[in-house]
Protein backbone atom coordinates (compact mmCIF):
# COMPACT_ATOMS: atom_id res chain seq x y z
CA UNK A 1 0.00 0.00 0.00
CA UNK A 2 2.85 2.35 0.88
CA UNK A 3 4.49 1.63 -2.48
CA UNK A 4 1.23 2.42 -4.28
CA UNK A 5 0.85 5.70 -2.40
CA UNK A 6 4.46 6.63 -3.13
CA UNK A 7 3.99 5.91 -6.81
CA UNK A 8 0.82 7.99 -6.86
CA UNK A 9 2.63 10.89 -5.19
CA UNK A 10 5.45 10.74 -7.73
CA UNK A 11 2.91 10.68 -10.55
CA UNK A 12 1.06 13.70 -9.19
CA UNK A 13 4.33 15.59 -8.76
CA UNK A 14 5.28 14.83 -12.35
CA UNK A 15 1.88 15.98 -13.58
CA UNK A 16 2.20 19.16 -11.57
CA UNK A 17 5.65 19.89 -12.93
CA UNK A 18 4.45 19.22 -16.47
CA UNK A 19 1.51 21.54 -15.95
CA UNK A 20 3.76 24.29 -14.67
CA UNK A 21 6.06 23.97 -17.68
CA UNK A 22 3.08 23.96 -20.04
CA UNK A 23 1.73 27.11 -18.40
CA UNK A 24 5.11 28.81 -18.92
CA UNK A 25 6.00 28.49 -22.58
CA UNK A 26 9.17 30.57 -22.17
CA UNK A 27 10.46 28.11 -19.54
CA UNK A 28 9.41 25.19 -21.74
CA UNK A 29 11.29 26.36 -24.83
CA UNK A 30 14.27 27.60 -22.83
CA UNK A 31 14.67 24.14 -21.31
CA UNK A 32 14.05 22.15 -24.48
CA UNK A 33 15.66 24.48 -27.01
CA UNK A 34 12.69 23.82 -29.31
CA UNK A 35 9.63 25.86 -30.28
CA UNK A 36 6.85 24.19 -32.25
CA UNK A 37 4.83 26.18 -34.76
CA UNK A 38 1.43 24.95 -35.91
CA UNK A 39 0.67 25.64 -39.56
CA UNK A 40 -1.93 24.89 -42.25
CA UNK A 41 -1.49 23.15 -45.59
CA UNK A 42 -3.87 25.15 -47.83
CA UNK A 43 -4.68 28.52 -46.22
CA UNK A 44 -3.31 30.56 -49.12
CA UNK A 45 -1.60 33.03 -48.71
CA UNK A 46 -1.43 32.81 -44.91
CA UNK A 47 -0.08 29.36 -44.19
CA UNK A 48 0.33 26.66 -46.82
CA UNK A 49 2.80 24.37 -48.57
CA UNK A 50 4.96 25.63 -51.40
CA UNK A 51 6.14 23.36 -54.22
CA UNK A 52 8.86 21.95 -51.94
CA UNK A 53 6.37 21.09 -49.19
CA UNK A 54 7.62 23.87 -46.94
CA UNK A 55 5.13 25.87 -44.86
CA UNK A 56 5.13 29.47 -46.12
CA UNK A 57 2.86 32.48 -46.07
CA UNK A 58 1.91 35.80 -44.50
CA UNK A 59 1.18 34.28 -41.08
CA UNK A 60 4.35 32.19 -41.21
CA UNK A 61 6.44 35.34 -41.80
CA UNK A 62 4.79 37.06 -38.85
CA UNK A 63 5.36 34.02 -36.64
CA UNK A 64 9.04 34.05 -37.62
CA UNK A 65 9.28 37.51 -36.04
CA UNK A 66 7.66 36.12 -32.88
CA UNK A 67 10.20 33.29 -32.77
CA UNK A 68 13.05 35.82 -33.00
CA UNK A 69 11.57 37.75 -30.06
CA UNK A 70 11.22 34.55 -28.02
CA UNK A 71 14.85 33.67 -28.73
CA UNK A 72 15.93 37.03 -27.36
CA UNK A 73 13.71 36.57 -24.31
CA UNK A 74 15.10 33.11 -23.44
CA UNK A 75 18.67 33.96 -24.40
CA UNK A 76 19.29 31.12 -26.81
CA UNK A 77 18.84 30.01 -30.41
CA UNK A 78 15.81 27.75 -30.80
CA UNK A 79 15.13 24.87 -33.14
CA UNK A 80 11.86 25.56 -34.95
CA UNK A 81 9.70 22.51 -35.53
CA UNK A 82 6.63 22.66 -37.75
CA UNK A 83 3.43 20.76 -37.00
CA UNK A 84 0.59 20.53 -39.51
CA UNK A 85 -2.77 21.33 -37.90
CA UNK A 86 -6.35 21.39 -39.17
CA UNK A 87 -9.35 23.56 -38.39
CA UNK A 88 -10.65 20.79 -36.14
CA UNK A 89 -7.50 20.04 -34.10
CA UNK A 90 -5.60 23.35 -33.97
CA UNK A 91 -7.01 24.45 -30.60
CA UNK A 92 -6.62 21.05 -28.85
CA UNK A 93 -3.02 20.71 -30.10
CA UNK A 94 -2.21 24.18 -28.79
CA UNK A 95 -3.89 23.57 -25.45
CA UNK A 96 -2.14 20.23 -24.83
CA UNK A 97 1.32 21.57 -25.66
CA UNK A 98 1.87 19.84 -29.01
CA UNK A 99 2.33 23.26 -30.62
CA UNK A 100 3.40 26.51 -28.94
CA UNK A 101 1.60 28.86 -31.31
CA UNK A 102 -0.69 28.46 -34.31
CA UNK A 103 0.14 30.41 -37.43
CA UNK A 104 -2.71 30.09 -39.89
CA UNK A 105 -5.95 31.87 -40.70
CA UNK A 106 -7.83 31.56 -37.44
CA UNK A 107 -10.70 33.88 -36.57
CA UNK A 108 -10.53 35.56 -33.18
CA UNK A 109 -13.88 35.32 -31.41
CA UNK A 110 -15.15 35.44 -27.84
CA UNK A 111 -15.97 31.73 -27.71
CA UNK A 112 -12.45 30.69 -28.68
CA UNK A 113 -10.93 33.15 -26.22
CA UNK A 114 -12.41 31.01 -23.44
CA UNK A 115 -9.98 28.28 -24.50
CA UNK A 116 -6.93 30.07 -25.91
CA UNK A 117 -5.46 33.56 -26.37
CA UNK A 118 -4.69 35.64 -29.44
CA UNK A 119 -1.90 38.01 -30.35
CA UNK A 120 -2.89 41.36 -31.92
CA UNK A 121 -5.02 40.96 -35.05
CA UNK A 122 -2.98 40.66 -38.25
CA UNK A 123 -5.73 40.50 -40.89
CA UNK A 124 -9.43 41.29 -41.29
CA UNK A 125 -11.64 39.36 -43.69
CA UNK A 126 -15.32 38.41 -44.14
CA UNK A 127 -17.31 35.19 -44.53
CA UNK A 128 -18.59 34.87 -48.11
CA UNK A 129 -19.44 32.12 -50.58
CA UNK A 130 -17.77 31.07 -53.83
CA UNK A 131 -19.67 29.42 -56.68
CA UNK A 132 -19.49 28.90 -60.42
CA UNK A 133 -20.48 31.93 -62.46
CA UNK A 134 -23.07 30.04 -64.49
CA UNK A 135 -24.81 28.62 -61.41
CA UNK A 136 -27.35 31.42 -60.94
CA UNK A 137 -26.12 31.91 -57.37
CA UNK A 138 -25.35 35.37 -55.99
CA UNK A 139 -26.17 35.13 -52.29
CA UNK A 140 -26.75 32.60 -49.52
CA UNK A 141 -30.53 32.55 -50.02
CA UNK A 142 -30.01 31.37 -53.62
CA UNK A 143 -28.80 28.01 -52.29
CA UNK A 144 -32.26 26.78 -51.26
CA UNK A 145 -32.42 23.06 -52.03
CA UNK A 146 -28.71 23.01 -52.95
CA UNK A 147 -25.58 21.78 -51.18
CA UNK A 148 -23.25 24.22 -49.44
CA UNK A 149 -19.89 23.02 -48.15
CA UNK A 150 -17.64 24.57 -45.53
CA UNK A 151 -14.60 23.43 -43.58
CA UNK A 152 -15.10 21.43 -40.39
CA UNK A 153 -14.18 23.21 -37.16
CA UNK A 154 -14.48 26.75 -38.54
CA UNK A 155 -16.63 29.69 -37.52
CA UNK A 156 -17.88 29.76 -41.12
CA UNK A 157 -19.70 26.44 -41.02
CA UNK A 158 -21.23 27.30 -37.68
CA UNK A 159 -22.48 30.64 -38.96
CA UNK A 160 -24.06 29.34 -42.16
CA UNK A 161 -25.68 26.52 -40.19
CA UNK A 162 -27.21 29.07 -37.81
CA UNK A 163 -28.36 31.32 -40.68
CA UNK A 164 -29.84 28.33 -42.50
CA UNK A 165 -31.91 27.40 -39.46
CA UNK A 166 -32.88 30.94 -38.45
CA UNK A 167 -33.99 31.95 -41.94
CA UNK A 168 -35.38 28.55 -42.94
CA UNK A 169 -33.29 28.60 -46.11
CA UNK A 170 -33.50 24.87 -46.81
CA UNK A 171 -29.80 24.49 -47.63
CA UNK A 172 -28.05 21.12 -47.36
CA UNK A 173 -24.85 21.96 -45.44
CA UNK A 174 -21.96 19.49 -45.43
CA UNK A 175 -18.42 19.68 -44.04
CA UNK A 176 -15.03 18.96 -45.59
CA UNK A 177 -11.80 18.27 -43.68
CA UNK A 178 -9.89 21.14 -45.31
CA UNK A 179 -10.23 24.19 -47.54
CA UNK A 180 -8.78 22.45 -50.60
CA UNK A 181 -11.20 19.54 -50.26
CA UNK A 182 -14.16 21.92 -49.87
CA UNK A 183 -13.21 23.93 -52.96
CA UNK A 184 -12.76 20.71 -54.94
CA UNK A 185 -16.38 19.84 -54.18
CA UNK A 186 -17.47 23.04 -55.94
CA UNK A 187 -15.07 22.42 -58.83
CA UNK A 188 -16.47 18.93 -59.38
CA UNK A 189 -20.14 19.85 -58.87
CA UNK A 190 -20.64 17.96 -55.63
CA UNK A 191 -21.50 21.26 -53.92
CA UNK A 192 -23.02 24.42 -55.36
CA UNK A 193 -21.00 26.77 -53.15
CA UNK A 194 -18.29 26.92 -50.49
CA UNK A 195 -18.58 29.27 -47.49
CA UNK A 196 -15.27 30.56 -46.16
CA UNK A 197 -13.29 33.73 -45.49
CA UNK A 198 -13.14 35.77 -48.68
CA UNK A 199 -9.36 36.07 -48.74
CA UNK A 200 -8.96 32.28 -48.56
CA UNK A 201 -11.53 31.88 -51.33
CA UNK A 202 -9.59 34.37 -53.45
CA UNK A 203 -6.41 32.34 -52.98
CA UNK A 204 -8.12 29.09 -53.92
CA UNK A 205 -9.74 30.60 -57.02
CA UNK A 206 -6.49 32.23 -58.17
CA UNK A 207 -4.64 28.93 -57.90
CA UNK A 208 -7.36 26.82 -59.52
CA UNK A 209 -7.16 25.41 -63.05
CA UNK A 210 -9.87 27.78 -64.34
CA UNK A 211 -10.05 30.92 -62.16
CA UNK A 212 -12.46 32.60 -64.58
CA UNK A 213 -15.14 30.00 -63.83
CA UNK A 214 -15.69 31.19 -60.26
CA UNK A 215 -17.20 34.16 -58.49
CA UNK A 216 -17.11 35.26 -54.84
CA UNK A 217 -20.28 36.81 -53.44
CA UNK A 218 -20.49 40.51 -52.70
CA UNK A 219 -22.76 39.59 -49.79
CA UNK A 220 -20.65 39.44 -46.60
CA UNK A 221 -22.03 37.23 -43.84
CA UNK A 222 -19.64 38.39 -41.10
CA UNK A 223 -16.43 40.21 -40.16
CA UNK A 224 -13.53 37.87 -39.34
CA UNK A 225 -10.40 39.18 -37.56
CA UNK A 226 -7.41 36.81 -37.81
CA UNK A 227 -4.80 36.35 -35.10
CA UNK A 228 -1.95 34.08 -34.10
CA UNK A 229 -3.10 31.74 -31.33
CA UNK A 230 -1.12 31.05 -28.13
CA UNK A 231 -1.96 29.16 -24.95
CA UNK A 232 -4.29 30.75 -22.44
CA UNK A 233 -3.13 31.90 -18.98
CA UNK A 234 0.52 32.28 -20.04
CA UNK A 235 1.03 36.04 -19.60
CA UNK A 236 4.84 36.03 -19.88
CA UNK A 237 4.87 34.34 -23.28
CA UNK A 238 1.92 36.39 -24.53
CA UNK A 239 3.64 39.64 -23.49
CA UNK A 240 6.76 38.77 -25.51
CA UNK A 241 4.75 37.58 -28.51
CA UNK A 242 2.33 40.54 -28.36
CA UNK A 243 5.22 42.97 -28.44
CA UNK A 244 6.81 41.16 -31.38
CA UNK A 245 3.63 41.59 -33.45
CA UNK A 246 3.21 45.22 -32.34
CA UNK A 247 6.81 45.91 -33.39
CA UNK A 248 6.00 44.62 -36.88
CA UNK A 249 2.75 46.60 -37.09
CA UNK A 250 4.42 49.83 -35.96
CA UNK A 251 7.11 49.80 -38.67
CA UNK A 252 7.36 49.50 -42.43
CA UNK A 253 7.95 45.77 -41.96
CA UNK A 254 4.20 45.12 -42.05
CA UNK A 255 3.98 46.78 -45.46
CA UNK A 256 6.86 44.68 -46.81
CA UNK A 257 5.35 41.44 -45.51
CA UNK A 258 1.88 42.37 -46.77
CA UNK A 259 3.18 43.28 -50.23
CA UNK A 260 5.10 40.01 -50.44
CA UNK A 261 1.94 37.91 -50.05
CA UNK A 262 -0.90 40.04 -51.41
CA UNK A 263 0.61 42.35 -54.04
CA UNK A 264 3.36 40.22 -55.62
CA UNK A 265 3.49 36.80 -57.30
CA UNK A 266 3.48 34.04 -54.68
CA UNK A 267 4.50 30.38 -54.81
CA UNK A 268 3.89 27.82 -56.07
CA UNK A 269 2.34 29.17 -59.31
CA UNK A 270 3.51 32.78 -59.22
CA UNK A 271 -0.05 34.11 -58.95
CA UNK A 272 -0.51 37.71 -57.81
CA UNK A 273 -3.64 38.04 -55.65
CA UNK A 274 -3.45 41.85 -56.07
CA UNK A 275 -5.44 42.63 -52.92
CA UNK A 276 -4.57 46.05 -51.43
CA UNK A 277 -4.66 46.47 -47.66
CA UNK A 278 -8.24 47.13 -46.55
CA UNK A 279 -9.36 50.08 -44.47
CA UNK A 280 -10.22 47.70 -41.62
CA UNK A 281 -6.69 46.28 -41.57
CA UNK A 282 -5.11 49.76 -41.82
CA UNK A 283 -7.13 50.74 -38.75
CA UNK A 284 -5.91 47.67 -36.88
CA UNK A 285 -2.30 48.27 -37.88
CA UNK A 286 -2.54 51.82 -36.53
CA UNK A 287 -4.21 50.69 -33.29
CA UNK A 288 -3.31 47.05 -32.56
CA UNK A 289 -5.90 45.03 -30.67
CA UNK A 290 -6.65 41.41 -29.80
CA UNK A 291 -10.36 42.15 -29.40
CA UNK A 292 -12.77 39.43 -30.58
CA UNK A 293 -15.56 41.95 -31.19
CA UNK A 294 -16.30 42.40 -34.93
CA UNK A 295 -17.48 45.97 -34.24
CA UNK A 296 -13.87 46.94 -33.43
CA UNK A 297 -12.93 46.22 -37.05
CA UNK A 298 -15.71 48.04 -38.87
Amino acid sequence: MKKQLAALAVGLMAMGASGLVLADTLAKVRQSGVITVGHRDASIPFSYYDDKQRPVGYSMDLCARVVEAVERAVGRKLEVKYQLVTSANRIPLLANGTVDMECGSTTNNADRQKQISYLPTTFVTANRIVYKKNSGIKKLADLKGKTLVSTAGTTNIRQVTELNAAQNLGINIVSAPGHAEAFLMVETGRAAAFAMDDILLAGLVANSKTPGDFEISTEALSVEPYGIMVRKDDPKFKAVADQAVKDVLSTSMINRIYEQWFLKPIPPKGVNLNIPMSGSLKKTVARPTDSPDPKDYQ
